[in-house]
């Protein structure tokens, strides 16, 4: 869940109607397009799940604001999460990384990024899927909540606290519990729109067309 001063936004729109928000707010246009269209909405490809989980990663000890804000430059800087060029990076690529202010310039965490990179790619080669792998933490369909305010919402469950482990044996780092369920909630694992908020209904009905 990311961070908010608010149980909720209300905004209106053209027709007077008004549209309840759980945490994103009409003064940042990045994160209202983010909770609006990508917050919650189910994620399934490997190395789509990889990115995110790598931009969870820098968003340790942070808000989602900040790395959201950078989110394009991450992308450019580390070839589109692409992580055999990834797994392939020296020391003169991360000190170039420490230089870029486009990012966050945190060495511990660009070294794991690394290592996730290379941790990912010794997953595939054993033949399975990442994203099969995330999702059965979860049975392979989101569950589904009915949360009314923010405060309803978990910083870790136990489905987090397993995927956290299960990732830390394959050699991943910065993917503890709260970064896990973090992940979660973001690529539709749990449905943890609040019941108020207009995104609520709209990401049940994605989670139920995708099964």
């Amino acid at each position: 869940m990311h961070n908010s001063s608010r149980l909720f936004s209300e905004a209106p729109v053209l027709d007077g109607t008004v549209i309840r928000r759980c945490w994103a707010s009409g003064d940042d246009p990045l994160m209202l397009a983010y909770h609006d269209e990508e917050w919650g909405v189910p994620l399934h490809g490997d190395q789509d799940l990889f990115a995110k989980l790598v931009l969870d990663g820098f968003q340790a000890g942070l808000s989602w604001r900040v790395i959201l804000h950078k989110r394009a430059r991450f992308l450019e800087a580390f070839d589109g999460f692409d992580p055999k060029r990834m797994a392939r990076y020296d020391r003169r690529k991360i000190a170039q990384l420490l230089k870029d202010p486009g990012i966050v310039r945190n060495r511990q965490k660009v070294k794991a990024a690394i290592g996730n990179a290379r941790a990912f790619l010794a997953f595939q080669e054993q033949g399975a899927s990442f994203g099969n792998f995330l999702w059965e933490f979860v049975g392979g369909t989101p569950k589904q909540y009915r949360r009314r305010t923010l405060r309803d919402l978990p910083a870790r469950s136990r489905e987090s606290d397993a995927m956290s482990a299960a990732l830390a044996e394959r050699g991943f780092r910065f993917v503890g519990p709260t970064i896990c369920y973090a992940f979660m909630q973001a690529v539709g694992m749990v449905n943890d729109h609040l019941v108020t908020c207009f995104r609520h209904a709209e990401v049940q009905r994605l989670s139920r067309a995708a099964r």
